[in-house]
C-alpha cells in the first residue's frame, strides 16, 4: 500500500507490528536512514539489535543469494520479541528474492524493512510494495521539515524552554541544513544547555549554528567591512599559504557585500533585512552584519558590489598579468578605505 507523505510521519513512529514490512525510498540518503532508525526502533525497541532481532543484509547480497531474506524472516532468534530484517541500498535487481520474501510472508515472521533511493513509479520494487496488502511504501523528499517535525526533534532533545527568538533561529536553520547536520546541531545545543534553566536565546543557538564559510574568510571579509585596513594584507597572507584562491575570496566577499546590500536596501530597515537572509545568521554574527549594514548604507554597498565584480571580471580575463591575489588584496584594501569614509 502508498503511505502518502502526510501520513508517513506518524508510521514511523507507530509502524504496525501486524505489517509484513516498508519500504522507504528517496534521493537523500541521511533522511531515508533516520526514518529507517526510527521505524526499526519503534518495532523492536532499544534492546532489539543486542538481542539479536535485528538481520541486516545489503541489497547486492541479494543478487547472489535470492533465498537469504525469506531464510531471514522464518529464522526464530534465542530472544523473544517482535523481529527486523532490513535490507539496504536496494534497487530493482533485487526484486525477485523482494517478491519471494512477501508473498511467502506469514504472521509471526520478522518484518522486513528495506531502504532504496529514488525510485521511478514505474520500479518494480516500488510496486512490489504499493500492491502489497500488509506491505507499506513510501518516498522521502527533500521538502523543509514540517513544524511538528521540528518541534518533536527539539522535544527529543530536551529543549523545552526556548524563546521566541531561538525558536525562529531554530526553525531557519531547519531549513537549511541536511536533517542530520540539524540533529546534531540540536544535540549540541541541548548539551550546551544541560542544567541550565533559563530559557534557549538565538544567540546561544548562534554559537551552536555550524559555520558557513572558513573562518579566516570571515575575519578578512569583517576586517574590510569593517575599514581595519591594516588587518587585510596579514589575513591574505595566511589564507593564501593555506592555498585559498583569489576567485573564491571574490566569490565569498561579493555573497558577504551583497548580503549586506540587501539587508541596508530593505524596505522595513537593515534590521528586518538581516533577518530575511537566507542562509540565515545569527548571534554575535548577524549582530555584526546588521552593523555593517547599517554603518555602510545602500549606495556605498553599491559602489563596494561594482568594484568586486570588476575585480572578478579581471580575474577572469584571459590578458590580465597581474598576481591574481594582488589584485584581490588591491580591491579589498579599496573597500576598507571606502568603509572608513
Amino acid at each position: 500500500m502508498k503511505l502518502s507523505p502526510r501520513d508517513a510521519p506518524a508510521y514511523f513512529k507507530r509502524p504496525d507490528p501486524e505489517a509484513a514490512g516498508l519500504l522507504i525510498y528517496g534521493e537523500d540518503a541521511m533522511r531515508v536512514a533516520l526514518r529507517r532508525q526510527e521505524v526499526i526502533a519503534a518495532l523492536i525497541g532499544p534492546e532489539g539489535e543486542t538481542e539479536m532481532r535485528l538481520t541486516r543484509m545489503p541489497g547486492g547480497d541479494l543478487r547472489k543469494d535470492r533465498a537469504a531474506l525469506l531464510d531471514a524472516i522464518k529464522a526464530q532468534g534465542f530472544f523473544p520479541g517482535p523481529r527486523v530484517a532490513f535490507v539496504e541500498d536496494a534497487n530493482d535487481s533485487v526484486f525477485p528474492a523482494i517478491e519471494a520474501a512477501l508473498s511467502e510472508w506469514r504472521p509471526g515472521d520478522a518484518q522486513i524493512v528495506v531502504t532504496a533511493g529514488a525510485l521511478k513509479g514505474s520500479s518494480k520494487l516500488r510496486k512490489a510494495f504499493e500492491n502489497a496488502k500488509r506491505a507499506y511504501a513510501t518516498g522521502i523528499y527533500n521538502d523543509p521539515p514540517g513544524r511538528a517535525e521540528i518541534e518533536e526533534t527539539l522535544a527529543k532533545a530536551g529543549l523545552a524552554k526556548i524563546d521566541r527568538a531561538a525558536s525562529d533561529a531554530l526553525f531557519e536553520l531547519a531549513r537549511e541544513l541536511d536533517p542530520g547536520d540539524f540533529r546534531q546541531t540540536v544535540e549540541k545545543v541541548a548539551l550546551y544547555k544541560h542544567g541550565d534553566e533559563a530559557p534557549l536565546t538565538a544567540e546561544e543557538v548562534g554559537l551552536m549554528a555550524p559555520a558557513t564559510s572558513d573562518a579566516e574568510v570571515d575575519d578578512v571579509l569583517h576586517a574590510v567591512a569593517e575599514g581595519r585596513a591594516a588587518e587585510v594584507g596579514p589575513v591574505m597572507q595566511r589564507l593564501s599559504g593555506q592555498g585559498v584562491a583569489a576567485v573564491t575570496l571574490v566569490i565569498f566577499a561579493l555573497r558577504h557585500f551583497r548580503a549586506l546590500h540587501a539587508a541596508a536596501a530593505d524596505p522595513g530597515g537593515p534590521g528586518q533585512g538581516i533577518a530575511r537572509l537566507r542562509p540565515p545568521v545569527f548571534g554575535p554574527r548577524r549582530d555584526r552584519m546588521l552593523r555593517q549594514a547599517q554603518g555602510w548604507g545602500m549606495f556605498k554597498l553599491e559602489q563596494a558590489l561594482r568594484i568586486l565584480t570588476e575585480t572578478d571580471l579581471a580575474l577572469r580575463s584571459a590578458g590580465q598579468r597581474a598576481p591574481a591575489m594582488a589584485l584581490v588584496e588591491r580591491a579589498l584594501i579599496r573597500l576598507a578605505m571606502l568603509a572608513q569614509r
